[in-house]
C-alpha cells in the first residue's frame, strides 16, 4: 500500500512540474514594453521552424501605433511590410546544455537595424530576457510571457 501511495505521489509531482519544464523556453507569446515609459509596445509570438526560432508581431498595444502600418524603417525583405505579422526574430537556437537561445538576429522596427540576439528564459519561464548585440555592445530587455 505504502509503495502505491509513493508511486502515485512521484507521478503526481512530476506532471505538477511539466507545465514549468514546458515554460523554459522562448516559445510561446511575450509582451514588450517601452524602455523608458514602461508602457505596453506589442505582442510578440515566438515559434520554432525547423529548430530555429521565428517571431512575428502578433498584436500592436502602443498607443499611437496603428495595425496597418508598415516598416518603412526596414532595409531588406521586410521593407514595406505590415508591422502586424512582421517578422522580428529569425533564427536562433538553443545552447547546448543551457537554456539560452542564440545565434539568430533581432530586427528592431523602430529603426531597421537588426542585431545578433540571444533569448533566456528566466523567473521560472514567465519572463524573457532578449539581449540584442552590435559589436561589444549589447541592450536587453526583458519580456512578459502572455498566458
Amino acid at each position: 500500500m505504502k509503495s502505491r501511495f509513493a508511486v502515485l505521489a512521484a507521478v503526481v509531482l512530476a506532471s505538477a512540474a511539466m507545465p514549468v519544464l514546458a515554460q523554459m523556453n522562448p516559445l510561446g507569446v511575450w509582451r514588450t514594453f517601452d524602455e523608458k515609459t514602461g508602457e505596453a509596445k506589442a505582442e510578440i509570438r515566438i515559434d520554432d521552424s525547423g529548430g530555429a526560432l521565428v517571431g512575428r508581431i502578433e498584436k500592436v498595444l502602443e498607443k499611437g501605433v496603428h495595425h496597418h502600418e508598415v516598416c518603412d524603417e526596414c532595409r531588406d525583405d521586410r521593407r514595406g511590410k505590415p508591422i502586424v505579422g512582421l517578422e522580428i526574430i529569425r533564427g536562433g537556437r538553443q545552447a547546448d546544455g543551457r537554456e539560452v537561445w542564440e545565434g539568430g538576429r533581432i530586427l528592431d522596427p523602430e529603426n531597421g537595424k537588426e542585431y545578433r540576439s540571444s533569448l533566456t528564459p528566466i523567473e521560472g519561464g514567465q519572463k524573457l530576457q532578449v539581449r540584442g548585440y552590435l559589436g561589444p555592445f549589447w541592450r536587453t530587455q526583458t519580456w512578459n510571457r502572455v498566458p
